[in-house]
């Protein structure tokens, strides 16, 4: 029996990684396979959402440095390696603005791999909150006018749609959304559910498990001027900070990382800068993964939605951010610079940078700003 694999894209902060999750999870607790997820980032490493899928409990294995739509032979190795540790249901995902992956991916695997992988639908998770920007009211969330492009295209690719976060609004809501994608993209399905808080996920499972993608080439505007136009908009920023209290006294992280996030708020406030997703994650131990923290901003006008808060109090804690910003790249680095700088004050912390990068969507990782430590 071949493996199943399935590509998942959607907007910055629609849920993609919970949802790989959540269906990993049903498939696994049902016997319906061995799932397990490979995350994708664009940056050389320092992956909120590898880290996060493997505390969650998920067989996962990384692919940074760019899109996968990019590194097919990479890809092909990183399917094999998860089918020798015995997954025969494999997830994964592509940045959060990327859109073509159907050309680079399932075309590619289609054409170079004909025989090793089933292909299940390819699949878009939306979220209300972005839905707003293309629905009917228009709505004005702080981001680029460019990025409305990137939302509809990666609905227009999918074979399937899935509106991911029922949890946050109402039955006749979350109807009147379905209805609104139907009328827009009547010929591909659209089903509803929680990744979180798990309904509806056990049906999107069954879809996606008996139902396989043609692989065929959709236009969708890839490369196009709007695809450029909207790219250049968005630059990316991940590091990785070491934090210890100097007199080694054990601090509650929880509220730590809370003022991290308030912090670089405020900074993009000043800035005029926004970020259609911050991630933050910390662990225990690399090793272990038994307490970890793991919570996400989808925008400077939000509040910060947590997956994960740690049990335990610490004297020290390494901490990944990952940050997709609508704002230029340097100025995102110095402001997650003095927002843990601030943090660091007003705890009497010390912090060491291991890792820190920082570049723009047309640049793609080659810009690495690999810092000395601030004390």
């Amino acid at each position: 029996m071949k493996t199943k694999y399935m590509v998942t894209s959607g907007f910055l902060g629609a849920g993609k990684t919970t949802a790989m999750i959540a269906f990993c999870r049903e498939i696994n607790r049902r016997s319906l396979g061995n799932a397990a997820i490979i995350a994708n980032d664009l940056g050389a490493g320092n992956v909120v959402d590898a880290e996060f899928c493997a505390a969650a409990g998920v067989m996962t294995l990384p692919i940074s440095g760019g899109c996968i739509c990019y590194q097919h032979d990479n890809l092909v190795g990183k399917l094999h390696q998860l089918e020798a540790a015995g997954a025969d249901v494999i997830f994964s995902d592509i940045p959060g603005c990327g859109i073509g992956g159907r050309d680079h991916v399932y075309l590619e695997l289609a054409d170079n791999e004909p025989d090793e992988f089933d292909l299940m639908p390819f699949t878009c998770i939306v979220d209300p909150e972005r839905l707003r920007m293309v629905m009917p009211e228009q709505a004005a969330l702080n981001l680029p006018e460019e990025l409305k492009f990137l939302l509809d295209a990666q609905m227009a690719e999918a074979d399937l749609i899935v509106l991911n976060k029922i949890d946050t609004i109402g039955e006749d809501e979350a109807a009147q959304i379905v209805d609104f994608i139907r009328g827009v993209y009547p010929h591909i399905p659209v089903m509803a559910m929680s990744a979180m808080k798990g309904s509806g996920v056990g049906e999107v499972v069954d879809y996606l498990l008996n139902h396989s993608s043609k692989a065929e080439h959709r236009e969708i505007g890839y490369e196009s001027e709007e695809f450029f136009a909207a790219e250049s908009q968005l630059s990316w920023f991940n590091t990785r900070v070491f934090m210890q209290q100097r007199e080694d006294k054990n601090l509650d992280f929880n509220q730590v990382i809370a003022d991290i996030f308030e912090g670089i708020r405020e900074g993009l406030k000043r800035t005029s800068g926004n970020v259609p997703h911050l991630k933050m994650f910390a662990a225990d131990s690399a090793e272990e993964l038994t307490d970890f923290f793991k919570a996400s901003l989808i925008g400077v006008d939000y509040e910060v939605e947590y997956s994960r808060k740690l049990d335990r109090n610490y004297n020290a804690l390494s901490l990944i951010i990952n940050a997709r910003c609508a704002a230029d790249a340097v100025v995102m680095a110095d402001i997650v610079n003095d927002a843990v700088e601030a943090v660091c004050g007003k705890y009497d912390m010390k912090a060491r940078t291991f890792f820190m990068e920082s570049f723009g969507m047309m640049e793609e990782g080659s810009s690495n700003l690999a810092k000395a430590s601030r004390y």
